[in-house]
């Protein structure tokens, strides 16, 4: 889910605070906390920074 927001924010000018600002607003606690732990595997980069910004206050960074 978080690629497919990725994808149609790309071209906002700043796509990984958006993905970011859209993940913190309308995914749940635990959405968050399980995303936020994953490796990042899978993930096109706008979607893994952003989960990475959310790390600190959700779980470990997915990984760069």
């Amino acid at each position: 889910m978080a690629n497919q927001i990725a994808r149609n924010l790309a071209l906002d000018p700043d796509p990984v605070g958006m993905v970011a600002q859209h993940i913190q607003d309308f995914w749940t606690p635990r959405m968050k906390h399980m995303a936020c732990a994953l490796d990042g595997a899978g993930l096109v980069p706008v979607a893994r920074e952003a989960l990475a910004r959310l790390a600190g206050q959700y779980g470990t960074a997915a990984a760069s």
